[in-house]
């Protein structure tokens, strides 16, 4: 456990120092959650390499330093309801769960993360990660077609897409608040694109391109098929 807290100080440090963190809420979210509990267990020795990792069912954990961007991009804060598409192991949505219900922040400050994952097996693990990690009562995790959103709990300040897709789904945008934000990677299979969506107070929504990414590709009604991949 010692260890583990070392390494993941020595990564935080250098995701500081390369200007992928930014703020003092992602980097604080960063070194409390325990990203050795979301990594297989035979690969738990890399847990802080700077790398994504295999989940199994073809999908990945995320490397730490794009969880970092993603979350400076979303601009999250205490108090924010977050629907995010693509659970995945769950290490994502634990880190922005420290950044919008905060470990030492009063519960009724808390906001909440709903996670939305179309595989049911990778779904009911990252549950089990998420307890043990100590974040079941800030996450709920919902299987089902990320690309659809998930209306019952709409709408949400932020919405973080860990998937890409080949255009912004609608459903995602209809579910933003107004004067919310979306980060999506929207593009093909070998060209991606990192984007902010917001949503202006009177509904007009702004897109901004930030970095070439690459991610698994978000499949679902809105996203991609199975057979197009």
């Amino acid at each position: 456990m010692q260890r583990f807290e070392e390494l993941r100080r020595r990564l935080v440090r250098s995701l500081v120092e390369e200007g992928y963190i930014r703020s003092e809420k992602v980097m604080k979210a960063m070194l409390r959650v325990p990203r050795e509990l979301f990594v297989p267990d035979d690969l738990r020795y890399l847990a802080y390499e700077d790398t994504p990792l295999p989940i199994g069912h073809g999908q990945t954990i995320s490397a730490p330093h794009m969880v970092a961007l993603m979350c400076e991009y979303a601009d999250l804060d205490t108090g924010m309801k977050v629907l995010e598409v693509g659970t995945g192991s769950g290490y994502h949505a634990a880190v922005i769960a420290e950044m919008v219900a905060p470990s030492d922040a009063p519960r009724e400050e808390w906001g909440h993360v709903y996670s939305i994952e179309r595989i049911p097996e990778l779904a009911k693990r990252a549950q089990e990660n998420l307890r043990r990690a100590g974040y079941a009562d800030r996450v709920t995790v919902i299987v089902g077609d990320g690309t659809k959103g998930y209306p019952e709990k709409a709408p949400y300040d932020r919405i973080i897409v860990t998937a890409a897709a080949p255009d912004i789904p609608q459903p995602l945008i209809d579910q933003l608040r107004p004067g919310g934000k979306m980060v999506i990677p929207v593009g093909d299979r070998y060209s991606q694109v990192l984007y902010i969506v917001e949503k202006k107070e009177n509904g007009e929504i702004k897109v901004k391109p930030t970095i070439p990414v690459l991610f698994v590709p978000l499949v679902g009604e809105y996203g991609w098929h199975l057979h197009e991949y």
